[in-house]
């Protein structure tokens, strides 16, 4: 599964990626090197849905500078023995990675490179960029459906994603953090998703009245119909439903605007008093988790929920502060220092036992679940694997940490001792 035009892609990087590849070269600092990649802690996120490391291992394949590629350099200046390495790169790096869809806490490695120093180097803006948002809305959507406590989630962010690849993905992320379907027909054809539609406020806008739309639209789309009762009075678009109900079925009625719990309350109680009870209340109109999660505590009648903006936007926390740091170079371990961004030197290894995560060196031989695994192109990329595995990821954290209102410091992982040692070891040899 690829979705990506093949060929050159080396330019998917920053300048500066590209300049300190020629004071490698000029160096001859080519030997073997390992980056990290992971999320730091936060408050707002305590846990994070990992996907993205099957685009990366995608992004190894066709990672090259083409002919146009060199010629643009060396039209910015780089030098002839730059464009030579450059012109017959080919990426050749070991990749340790946890599955798509496992859930990892802050400072665990998602994903570890090695590869001669240059190329490495290379790679690091397109790896960030590659894991960073299908992480973020995967996690979003896990938070979404955690909130919701069983009900169906629909992903109806692809108007408000930020360009239309990003609302395809944004999809597909949404999937396996936890939503049941999607509003976006290309993300359906594309990754198999199931597609789920209702009707806009034009459609009823459109026709001489609400009650003449509705017929019109059960009549033609027989077997699954949510008419939209909100664009007028509420309640009074839901005796309309339950008048074409009488004549044509009805699966749903969406709410998408005002005081969702007690318009809810009140639509329920006019179906369950016409004898509709089968006819399910479907909630939509700016939603996050927040307001879900206090829709369910209040116990308002709502069986299911579309949520758009803030879903493909993540509109609590936009961005999280993903690092890709060099560990180790030619056998050397390496550590970074500065205050709140410190990384920790060596490959690592998460293991992930009854009593916690254990972050510690790639060849430690510790109790638990190792977390990384060596990974190439042959991976192969399952989406349902990936959300069943992030459903039993989120499942199994503590209660509290599942909280949409948690605000106290996030869990780090415990580590090693060969790990903390190394890491004392690096830091008194550096300073």
């Amino acid at each position: 599964m690829t979705g990506h035009a093949a060929g050159p892609s080396g330019l998917l990087t920053d300048l500066y990626e590209l300049r300190m590849v020629e004071s490698y070269l000029r160096a001859g600092m080519t030997e073997p090197a390992t980056f990290s990649l992971y999320i730091r802690p936060a408050s707002q996120r305590p846990w994070f849905v990992a996907l993205g490391v099957f685009r990366v291992l995608e992004l190894l394949e066709t990672f090259r500078y083409g002919p146009g590629e060199i010629d643009y350099l060396r039209s910015i200046g780089f030098r002839e023995q730059t464009l030579d390495y450059l012109g017959s790169l080919a990426v050749d790096a070991e990749v340790w990675a946890v599955e798509d869809g496992t859930v990892v806490f802050g400072d665990e490695p998602i994903v570890e490179i090695t590869a001669p120093l240059p190329c490495a180097q290379l790679l690091e803006t397109a790896v960030i960029n590659l894991v960073h948002y299908p992480t973020l809305i995967a996690t979003k959507a896990a938070r979404v459906a955690n909130a919701a406590d069983g009900r169906p989630v629909v992903d109806f962010g692809f108007r408000r994603a930020h360009g239309l690849e990003t609302g395809v993905e944004a999809a597909l992320a949404a999937y396996v953090g936890g939503g049941l379907s999607t509003s976006n027909v290309e993300a359906g054809r594309r990754y198999g998703l199931p597609v789920v539609g209702t009707m806009a406020h034009a459609f009823v806008q459109s026709h001489d009245s609400e009650l003449e739309a509705f017929r019109a639209f059960a009549r033609d789309h027989p077997g699954n119909v949510t008419l939209l009762v909100d664009t007028y009075d509420t309640l009074s678009g839901v005796r309309n439903a339950i008048r074409v109900a009488e004549e044509f079925p009805v699966a749903a009625i969406r709410l998408d605007s005002g005081d969702i719990a007690g318009l809810a309350r009140g639509a329920r109680a006019l179906l369950d008093e016409a004898g509709l009870r089968d006819v399910r209340i479907f909630a939509s109109g700016g939603l996050d988790e927040y307001d879900i999660a206090a829709l369910v505590a209040g116990g308002a009648p709502v069986d299911a929920f579309g949520v758009g903006t803030d879903l493909v936007t993540s509109g609590d926390r936009p961005a999280v502060d993903i690092a890709y740091k060099l560990v180790s170079y030619a056998g050397r371990p390496v550590a970074k220092f500065s205050t709140d961004k410190a990384s920790l030197p060596g490959a690592k290894q998460v293991f992930r036992g009854e009593d916690g995560d254990v972050l510690g060196l790639r060849d430690d031989e510790l109790p638990g679940t190792p977390l990384l695994r060596r990974a190439d192109a042959s991976s192969r990329f399952d989406k349902d694997e990936a959300r069943a595995r992030a459903a039993t990821g989120v499942a199994a954290l503590p209660a509290d940490m599942r909280s949409v209102t948690r605000s106290t410091d996030p869990p780090r992982p415990r580590l090693s001792e060969r790990l903390a040692e190394l890491a004392r070891s690096v830091t008194s040899d550096r300073t």
